[in-house]
């Protein structure tokens, strides 16, 4: 008995669209089935119609040829003696039928075994197909009664298919509404021509399920294709909202417990509104930083592109991220021109400085970073290099990841900087350090990003 208090578990929105998919290809596979089915019906049919035909058409030649020898005497009977001596009637067989009053012998039964009130009047001693006599008269009196030919299939007495052809005939000068006189019957095998329709039945057949497994594959691509935006939409959401929890738990925490703290009064008011700012500044710039990696990765980020110094932009960067007792050297050969967004450039940018402050250096040491800035061919370049530790081999493969910068950070600094330069059709990569750090260089386009960036 099904339970009427059980909950349905709801699907997830990812988990809809991939049974969306399934009942694409489902639909897709079916639709196909229908079309190959009706198509396959028809080939059958027209196949089974077009032997039968082919027989129908050889048997009506020698039943009609075998009609002109047909005589009749002067009292109007069947005389078959001119048809005997020039027609071999045994293969195929003919047989002739008439009825009681043109029948050669006179006062002819009409019992059960006659249908129609037919007299056999010549049958093949040694037919190369045997079929029943009741076969026979009951194709002939089909005929009579129907005063047109008619064919039929049936089977020999081993049950072998044949088909079966019978054309009533009149007598000599006969009116147009006058009766027939009796049939002539002959047989066909149908052997070879049923075997031919069999194997063409199981092609088909046959033909129609890899065709229907075949749209079924095309049917899931298709749709894999046609719901893979929404899915990586869903993807994309579902990194945002993780980054996001991920992200503000731990300010989130400690504001929490400071403003506990200081309802206790534990602590000095001017500490805990210092704290309290810098808590909210923190949070504030991981806000953005999830934001704009949003934009980045959904494409709705608009470009800014403008002529924009880089040398200088990175001069800027890098004065603004200096601290005391750490140091941000800067070397610039030359002017350095690129068409780019100057927002995202001077982010990425501060990004990778600030990356380079927090984790390139060693333990109690202070850090020290230097930033080139150069130009190789087409292409600007960005080079930012520590005096840390290097990276550990374990983080380098996925080091562009979310929350994979290592160190407790939450990555996002490396990831938005690793969006920024493919936006502006660029690369960002990291590499040994000639001081044993790591080595981070931000490759721009000198003529901007491409038109489809």
């Amino acid at each position: 008995m099904r339970n009427p208090f059980r909950v349905r578990r709801a699907l997830t929105p990812t988990a809809r669209v991939r049974r969306l998919r399934r009942r694409i290809t489902v639909l897709f596979a079916l639709t196909s089935a229908a079309g190959l089915v009706a198509m396959a019906v028809l080939a059958v049919r027209s196949d089974g119609v077009r032997w039968r035909e082919q027989l129908d058409q050889a048997m009506s030649a020698d039943t009609n040829w075998a009609l002109g020898l047909l005589e009749t005497d002067e009292d109007g009977r069947l005389d078959t003696e001119v048809l005997l001596d020039n027609a071999g009637t045994a293969c195929p067989p003919l047989f002739l039928l008439a009825v009681p009053s043109a029948a050669s012998v006179p006062d002819a039964p009409d019992g059960p075994d006659t249908p129609g009130g037919l007299v056999v009047e010549h049958a093949p001693g040694r037919p190369c197909l045997t079929v029943s006599a009741a076969s026979v008269r009951e194709a002939a009196a089909t005929a009579v009664r129907a005063d047109e030919p008619r064919s039929r299939d049936a089977r020999t007495v081993d049950g072998e298919p044949v088909r079966m052809f019978a054309l009533p005939f009149y007598p000599p000068d006969a009116e147009e509404d006058a009766l027939p006189q009796g049939a002539l019957v002959t047989v066909a095998d149908a052997s070879a021509q049923r075997a031919d329709h069999r194997r063409l039945t199981w092609v088909v057949t046959g033909g129609c399920a890899l065709l229907v497994l075949l749209s079924a594959g095309v049917g899931h691509l298709l749709s894999g294709r046609a719901v893979r935006p929404a899915l990586e939409v869903l993807d994309r959401q579902e990194a945002f909202l993780t980054d996001a929890a991920h992200d503000l738990r731990t300010p989130a925490a400690s504001l929490r417990t400071l403003a506990e703290t200081a309802l206790r009064g534990e602590t000095d008011s001017t500490d805990v509104h210092r704290r309290t700012l810098r808590l909210a500044e923190t949070m504030g710039t991981l806000v953005d930083g999830l934001l704009t990696r949003a934009r980045l990765m959904s494409g709705t980020a608009p470009l800014a592109v403008e002529p924009l110094r880089l040398d200088q932009l990175v001069e800027a960067v890098a004065e603004d991220a200096a601290t005391e007792g750490q140091r941000v050297a800067v070397r610039a050969p030359g002017a350095v021109v690129v068409a780019a967004d100057p927002d995202l450039v001077r982010r990425a940018v501060a990004n990778l400085v600030g990356n380079a402050l927090v984790h390139g250096h060693l333990p109690g040491e202070r850090a020290q970073v230097e930033v080139t800035v150069g130009g190789e061919g087409a292409t600007a370049t960005v080079t930012v290099e520590d005096a840390g530790p290097g990276l550990p081999p374990e983080v380098a493969g996925a080091l562009f990841d979310r929350f994979r910068s290592g160190s407790g950070s939450t990555g996002l600094g490396l990831s938005i900087a690793s969006w920024v330069a493919h936006a502006h059709g660029g690369s960002l990569t990291e590499e040994p350090g000639r001081r044993g750090g790591a080595r981070f260089v931000l490759r721009l386009p000198a003529g901007g990003p491409p038109s489809d960036g």
